[in-house]
Order: C-alpha cells, then sequence, then structure tokens
C-alpha cells in the first residue's frame, strides 16, 4: 500500500471542505488583485519553464498565487510538476526529496511521480518524508494546480529545502536541469516562496518615514530584479546583504538555475502584492507571481 500523506494546513492555510475550496480557488481567480477570469488549458504560447508563487493562506496570496497558474494554463499546462519549497519546520535533511506516495487534499489525491523522483534523490538530496510531514509551502500549491488541471491527470515531486545557501540552490538546480532534460514529458518547477516578512510580527521594523507595505515593497523590488535578470546567485547575495526576509529564495535560485541550463531567457512578473491590502496592520508579507520561460 502505497504512503499517503494527509493535508497538514487545510482548515488553516486554505479550507479543508471540498466545496468551500473550490469556491475561495475561484475568488481568487476572479479577484480584483488575481488575474480576473478562470483558467483554461489553451495551446501553448511561451515555453514556461519555472514559476514563483507564494505560500500563505489563500485570503491573503490566493489572488497572487492565481496568475501564476492562470499564466501557466495560458501556455500548455505540464504533466509533471518538480515544487520547490522552504522547510519551515526545521524537520529532516538539508535538503529532502519525497520519493513515493499519495498526497491528499480535499480535491482529491495527487500522486509523486516516483520515477522522475528517484532520479532526483542523489547529491546534496536526501530521501526523506520526515521533511514533508506538516510543511505548508508545497502544500498549498496542490489544490490550486488541482483546480487548474481540470480533469488533466497531474504528478509532481516534492524538494523540501532547510539549507538555501548558493552552491546548495546550484547543485539541485543542475540536477533537476538534467532530470528534466531526459524526460520526454512536459515538466514545470515551482518555487514556493513569500518575499519580505516586514513589521513588528517578524522584528524587521520599517525605517522611520516608511509604512510597513512601503518597506516590504522597497525590499522586495530589490530580490524581484535579480530574478528578472535571471540571476541566481545575485539573489541569493541580495537577500543575504539587504536583510530580505524572503523565506523561499533557496528554492527560487534552484529553479532559476535549473530554468537558465534549460534556456529560459525571460521573467516575467505578473502581479506583485502583499497582506496588507487585505489586512492593514503593523506587519505584513510580500508576495510575487512570476513565469520564466
Amino acid at each position: 500500500m502505497r504512503h499517503i500523506r494527509k493535508a497538514s494546513v487545510a482548515g488553516q492555510f486554505y479550507s479543508g471542505n471540498k466545496t468551500n475550496l473550490i469556491e475561495s480557488i475561484r475568488d481568487c481567480f476572479l479577484d480584483e488583485r488575481g488575474p480576473g477570469s478562470l483558467p483554461k488549458i489553451t495551446k501553448s504560447e511561451k515555453n514556461i519553464i519555472g514559476l514563483v508563487v507564494p505560500h500563505a493562506g489563500y485570503v491573503y496570496s490566493g489572488a497572487i498565487a492565481a496568475h501564476s497558474y492562470y499564466n501557466l494554463s495560458k501556455n500548455g499546462f505540464a504533466d509533471s510538476f518538480i515544487i520547490l519549497g522552504p522547510n519551515h519546520t526545521g524537520y529532516g535533511s538539508g535538503v529532502s526529496v519525497m520519493t513515493d506516495g499519495i498526497w491528499e487534499t480535499p480535491l482529491g489525491e495527487i500522486t509523486i511521480n516516483s520515477s522522475m523522483a528517484e532520479q532526483i534523490w542523489k547529491g546534496i538530496i536526501d530521501k526523506d518524508e520526515s521533511a514533508h510531514t506538516h510543511e505548508h509551502s508545497i502544500e498549498v500549491q496542490l489544490p490550486f494546480l488541482q483546480f487548474s488541471a481540470g480533469d488533466k491527470k497531474i504528478e509532481f515531486v516534492p524538494v523540501c529545502m532547510n539549507m538555501q545557501d548558493y552552491q546548495t540552490a546550484q547543485e539541485v538546480g543542475i540536477i533537476l536541469a538534467e532530470v528534466i532534460k531526459n524526460s520526454k514529458e512536459k515538466i514545470v518547477i515551482i518555487a514556493s516562496s513569500d518575499f519580505s516578512h516586514a513589521g513588528f510580527n517578524y522584528m524587521s521594523m520599517p525605517p522611520e518615514g516608511l509604512r510597513v507595505d512601503e518597506y516590504a515593497d522597497k525590499q522586495d523590488k530589490l530580490a524581484i530584479d535579480m530574478i528578472i535578470n535571471l540571476d541566481p546567485k545575485g539573489l541569493v547575495d541580495t537577500v543575504q546583504k539587504n536583510n530580505i526576509s524572503m523565506c523561499g529564495y533557496g528554492p527560487v535560485a534552484a529553479m532559476l538555475t535549473a530554468a537558465k541550463l534549460l534556456g529560459a531567457e525571460n521573467v516575467e512578473l505578473l502581479k506583485y502584492g502583499t497582506s496588507y491590502e487585505v489586512q492593514p496592520s503593523s506587519s505584513c508579507v510580500g508576495y510575487g507571481a512570476l513565469i520564466v520561460y
């Protein structure tokens, strides 16, 4: 019997009820901060290799995330996905792949692409389920994928990164590019990351005279510029030099490394926003939706 990973943050980051979850995802696409229409898989105009997608509660970041999935659907979607997420829990190895099993969400089951996961399990990437048990950064992408896929069958491989230095990101990216090059499937890498965590709750106070969301926006522009320039090392250096509290810069740098090796030449910022737009307070988190092609 295959291992089943139960949804860990259903009822917290997104609704645990199937009907309500479908409705909330629809609302994310149709929201004024979202793309304004529902995703429909159509012929590819751009060869999308990677996405950057936020992973906060849907009420805060879902409308931003919807832009990435809308554009992915508009450009042919994919057969399998490699989802890179930061490790918030601290459990497990420095870089951990889960190689077998099924993940459950309120929208149903999504199967791990075991043959691809086994190829990814090499070098710095360890086989370790414990890193994935309670981690939300990968899980919150799955209902969006399931909703966008419709009747299309899809699989995925989860890779959780506790280590996010450039050398680690580079090695992960090289491994992923090699696996994708050798596959006949259409594969897209999703880098799951929020941007700045600013304000009182995160012990990252803005300079005097700057509102907390303005500070997040200013910090995040520095990181986004590096992503748009397809510069994974520049991203890591910029985040570290400027103390940008971007939780998944390692996954994004790994995705950019792989995308460049796979021939990517363009990055498009689809939408940027913050939680302040939904709930103004003394703290906020920045969110960005980007496609790499």
